[in-house]
């Protein structure tokens, strides 16, 4: 089993490469259509990992701000190939530097976020401002900043509640369940399985309570954890 998992891993790390490398040229030929390269490039990806996903929920057309928890890769390619909004998502600095993948990153204009350096927070800002007001684009985030290992969310870092709150934004969570099992970077296995994408109700955070945030994350936690129970889904 443990063999047949590890063949998987390596299978799916193929495709991911090889439709990454299919969307790099295709976004450097057709640049007027990212959104739709990036969409269905990804939805081209996760139907070749042998993955569905199942949509709890409704995705909120007004969101301006997804914060999402975080597992893997993934978590990106299941919400691309299920919101055909060209999502503008924040990563750090180091993946556009990362070969091959970083081209997808820098071509899709995704937003870098340098954590070490103390300006980080200002030209986060500027840049979230200019996907929002310019381009257009709602912006992805991953709250807890790095990936998780097991079924408890890590602490939020207050950078995405600040931007929310700064610009009055309306933030809909989204919780990813099951990318794991799909593609387990960590153990280099794959056990295949399917994935359920929860979208929470929209919070308005012009008229939310203080509190806001602090509460997103308890239900968030509390839906990874009944999914567990009830229906041994992992996050």
């Amino acid at each position: 089993m443990k063999i047949f998992a590890r063949i998987r891993f390596y299978y799916s790390a193929f495709v991911i490469s090889f439709v990454v490398s299919m969307m790099i040229i295709l976004l450097f030929l057709l640049p007027r259509h990212k959104d739709k390269i990036l969409h269905y490039g990804n939805k081209t990806m996760l139907a070749l990992l042998g993955a569905q996903a199942e949509v709890v929920g409704k995705p909120d057309e007004k969101a301006q701000l997804y914060l999402v928890n975080h597992q893997g890769i993934v978590d990106i390619i299941t919400l691309e190939a299920i919101l055909d909004k060209n999502l503008n998502w924040v990563a750090k600095k180091e993946l556009f530097e990362v070969p091959w993948f970083g081209l997808l990153l820098k071509n899709g204009e995704m937003i870098s976020v340098d954590r070490e350096d103390r300006r980080g927070l200002i030209k986060l800002m500027k840049d979230v401002k200019h996907s929002l007001e310019v381009l257009h684009r709602p912006v992805a985030m991953f709250p807890e900043g790095t990936r998780a290992k097991d079924q408890k969310l890590l602490p939020f870092k207050e950078g995405a509640k600040f931007i929310a709150e700064k610009f009055g934004l309306i933030v809909q969570p989204v919780v990813v369940l099951g990318s794991k099992s799909v593609v387990n970077e960590h153990d280099k296995i794959s056990i295949g399985g399917n994935l359920k994408v929860i979208f929470l109700p929209s919070i308005d955070t012009s008229k939310a309570p203080k509190d806001w945030y602090e509460k997103m994350r308890k239900d968030m936690q509390t839906i990874i954890d009944n999914e567990y129970k009830e229906s041994a889904i992992s996050r």
